[in-house]
């Protein structure tokens, strides 16, 4: 693996470079937020795109959700790519490929091609996240790690945010293939500060008592990236639970991203531009919740509590906020339910940046890259899932009720899995001792 852990000599420089980690960890909020415009992009622009591609629920369906499988098989090499090459070029080069994608969206002529060019997408998106992730568990000690983990994991909400009105308002003003032209070539521009800030995978911006002390941690015999250290994690009940609360945050996340615009278009006879304010202002509001909910557990974390159960029970919460949305499926009252579609993801935030770092606490982290492909293709694998499940539900029910319960069935099982599953005693072996 590739020495991305070498203490500076120089302490001027590294005090010159104190902020950079922050300033690098936003342009990786950035470029998850572009990520996402290029995901909800084809949401706002399916009911226009209808009229040259005739689809029915069931292949908007999986339209919507093949992204996801180029993404999700992707996950865990991309993740052991990282692990073994840094971050900085396979970031670059995967950043090009899927804002090409994007923009060749517009092309678009026949299911097929739509097809093609989403799973390409996925491709050049499944570096992002592994990438991502390794920089901040390389760069952050526990007690910033829930910040640091906020702040990227908001671009996954500020995309959404931005992205749906945007899209909106280009498909009303120059129709949805220039949308995607623009919006795919003009992501570009936030692949800048990464090429000028990231010279190396160098943590330089930690002390030398920081990095020395994670450069001692890589070293250590259970910290080594070895087939019977990864069993001992792959075995451990903890693992399976992040994964089974992942794959059903996930899923509601997804499910809202895809969905959503079309539900407030069929259900309230919303405008394209209406249609995707509603999203952004969810999605929004959740982007702000996100950076709380991580700093907030980091102050209690800093202030003695333990690691492992305050960022649980934050996760927990945030589940079970979300699961408000379910009484949508059981009410006729247009105001209530649009409250609850907006306010249950904004309670859904509380989840995102614990339920993130949590990982980060419990497992080793020389294979950190690795597990969070793991844990990516259960949250990508949702969203292959959602869109498709949505599809189908709606074909044979004739109305978004049947998805909105299903919704609530895989949050009530995401709580389940925390409870039960998500414990320290679960740990895998010699992880124990690093979060007392």
């Amino acid at each position: 693996m590739k020495n991305e852990i070498s203490p500076s000599s120089n302490s001027d420089n590294a005090k010159g470079k104190k902020n950079v980690r922050w300033y690098i960890t936003s342009t990786l909020a950035l470029g998850m937020a572009n990520a996402y415009f290029d995901r909800v992009a084809l949401s706002v622009a399916l009911p226009l795109m209808v009229a040259t591609v005739d689809l029915s629920n069931t292949q908007i369906g999986i339209a919507l959700g093949a992204f996801f499988w180029s993404y999700t098989i992707l996950q865990v090499p991309s993740g052991m790519i990282v692990d073994r090459l840094g971050v900085r070029k396979p970031y670059i080069w995967s950043y090009l490929l899927w804002s090409f994608a994007s923009a060749g969206t517009a092309l678009t002529y026949s299911f097929a091609f739509l097809l093609t060019i989403r799973i390409l997408l996925g491709v050049g998106e499944a570096m992002v996240a592994p990438a991502s992730m390794r920089y901040i568990r390389i760069h952050f000690e526990e007690k910033l790690r829930g910040k640091a983990v906020g702040l990227y994991m908001s671009g996954t909400k500020i995309g959404p945010a931005i992205g749906f009105p945007l899209a909106g308002f280009l498909i009303a003003t120059f129709g949805w293939q220039s949308m995607f032209l623009i919006m795919g070539l003009g992501g570009l521009i936030f692949l800048i500060p990464w090429i000028v800030w990231v010279k190396s995978d160098d943590p330089a911006a930690l002390s030398q008592k920081e990095q020395k002390a994670i450069a001692e941690q890589s070293q250590t015999k259970e910290d080594k990236w070895d087939t019977g250290s990864m069993w001992k994690i792959m075995r451990s009940p903890v693992l399976w639970g992040i994964l089974i609360g992942t794959f059903c945050y996930m899923y509601f996340v997804y499910y809202s991203m895809t969905w959503m615009p079309l539900y407030f278009d069929e259900r309230f006879g919303m405008s394209i531009k209406e249609m995707a304010w509603y999203p952004g202002i969810a999605f929004g509001g959740m982007a702000i919740v996100v950076w709380l909910g991580g700093y907030i557990a980091d102050w209690m974390i800093d202030r003695g509590n333990n690691a492992v159960s305050v960022r649980k029970g934050f996760a927990i919460l945030g589940f079970v906020l979300a699961s408000s949305q379910t009484i949508a499926a059981f009410i006729d009252n247009e105001t209530i339910m649009l409250t609850l579609a907006v306010v249950s993801l904004w309670g859904l935030g509380l989840t995102t940046a614990n339920y993130w770092a949590l990982t980060h606490t419990l497992i080793p982290g020389g294979r950190i890259g690795t597990i969070v492909g793991i844990q990516n293709t259960a949250a990508n694998l949702a969203g292959v899932i959602a869109p498709m499940l949505t599809g189908v539900l709606i074909d044979l029910t004739g109305s978004f009720d049947a998805p909105i319960k299903a919704v609530g069935i895989f949050l009530a099982i995401g709580i389940l899995g925390y409870i039960f599953l998500v414990r320290e005693k679960y740990a895998p072996v010699g992880i124990e001792k690093s979060i007392e």
